[in-house]
């Protein structure tokens, strides 16, 4: 199906003029998605559907990478907003918002007894790494997973330029679920370890005992635990990982569904950890906007309850269950994957045509309407129709895959590209 994507080019070509690179957030770039195939721009969203700027539907899986929880426009959320604009947005003292929220927070994650927000997840986890550093009196820190823009981390990266040698000198990396690399790492460490961070699942669960191995490690080496649970948390469990997996860290990082699209994120943990807090500098002027409180508020009492999650996780569970049936089916197993939790399923290109097969794939879901990125983040407001409607489309995906088929040349447009390249 040709749709008319006019004026998301006319769009694009104003953006180059005034916006470095085009785009504020990489992940939205055009050099992400197959163009031509799919918008650049959109304009509205509803439930678990969105509209571009030329008038075309669909049903989005990335869901503004990951932040929409209950579904855009939600009116819980939108209310909760609105009411709270009525009286003000930032304010020169506190707000009993700041307080009702962490008490929500403190209520449903294990372990958890005090909380400082922030405005982004790159905020909150650097804040945790600056706590570490302080508690430890240490320096280096080691990581699994991607944890945000900020320098001591993505100076471990290959979109390192402008970061300090000095600062890129602290971070290594291990990999993830695998006990034995997290130790190695700890022996070649050229300073001292301040802090362990990692995603508690991402792309992969993690093996029973493992995330407690983790801990007791760091803990055995002196340093302490970062669970970045941006994407999980309030998304897997009412208490995230934490009550997900049966492990507290000494610090937990939320983000993302806490607010539903709303900018807030939060680092949290036992008053023990937390209370250098009130010795390490980490204030900022928005740290207590109401507008994103009262979103969170709203959402931590939709999901105290876990029953929204559940239906979340069953809706889930069958999108996963139905990727890997279609898979199997075709027997493209050997260039398409699915992994990850349910409520964040993760579809993998393995093979040599890693980025040609992922554009492939999206390229497919576009003409039928549906957005995708690789994340597919199920929210409570996508339908069993929308489940099977990308079922259909994804088995159509995969028949283009099968044995050594090049679908290069019957992409309409560039593939995506890395975000991060090969050094």
């Amino acid at each position: 199906m040709n749709r008319p994507l006019a004026h998301s080019d006319d769009w694009w070509e104003r953006a180059q003029r005034v916006i470095p690179l085009g785009t504020q957030t990489l992940s939205k770039s055009p050099t992400q998605f197959v163009q031509g195939a799919t918008p650049i721009f959109l304009q509205r969203g509803r439930g678990a559907h969105v509209w571009d700027v030329d008038g075309n539907e669909y049903v989005d899986y990335p869901m503004a990478l990951g932040p929409v929880l209950l579904g855009y426009t939600d009116p819980r959320v939108d209310d909760a907003v609105r009411d709270q604009l009525r009286d003000g947005i930032t304010f020169t003292l506190m707000h009993p918002l700041e307080v009702e929220v962490a008490e929500r927070i403190v209520a449903m994650c294990p372990g958890v007894e005090a909380v400082r927000f922030a405005k982004s997840g790159s905020d909150a986890v650097s804040a945790a790494v600056r706590a570490c550093r302080a508690i430890t009196g240490r320096d280096a820190v080691l990581v699994a997973g991607y944890h945000g823009w900020h320098d001591w981390y993505i100076g471990s990266t290959t979109r390192d330029r402008g970061v300090p040698g000095a600062v890129k000198d602290l971070t290594s990396s291990f990999a993830f679920d695998d006990v034995e690399s997290l130790a190695e790492a700890f022996g070649a460490a050229a300073q001292p370890v301040a802090a362990v961070v990692l995603e508690p699942s991402g792309a992969h669960v993690p093996s029973p005992g493992y995330l407690q191995a983790v801990v007791d490690l760091a803990h055995d080496h002196g340093a302490l635990v970062v669970f970045d649970e941006i994407i999980v948390g309030f998304r897997v469990a009412r208490g995230g990982a934490r009550e997900r997996y049966g492990v507290e860290p000494d610090f937990s990082c939320y983000g993302k569904a806490l607010g539903n699209g709303m900018p807030i994120a939060a680092v949290a943990g036992g008053w023990e950890r937390m209370a250098v807090f009130e010795e390490i500098f980490f204030s900022g002027t928005h740290g207590g906007e109401a507008l994103s409180l009262a979103a969170a508020r709203v959402v931590l009492d939709v999901v105290a309850d876990g029953t929204v999650l559940a239906d979340i996780e069953d809706r889930g569970s069958r999108l996963m269950a139905g990727l890997a049936d279609r898979i199997d089916a075709v027997g493209v197993g050997g260039r398409v994957t699915v992994s990850g939790e349910p409520q964040r399923a993760v579809v993998g290109f393995p093979g040599r045509a890693t980025l040609v097969d992922k554009s492939w794939v999206q390229q497919c879901f576009a003409e039928d309407e549906i957005l995708f990125n690789g994340s597919m983040f199920v929210s409570a407001s996508h339908t069993d129709d929308d489940v099977q409607r990308t079922l259909d489309s994804f088995e159509r995906a995969c028949a283009g895959l099968v044995g050594d088929a090049d679908v290069s040349s019957r992409l309409v447009g560039a593939p995506v590209q890395a975000v991060f390249r090969a050094p």
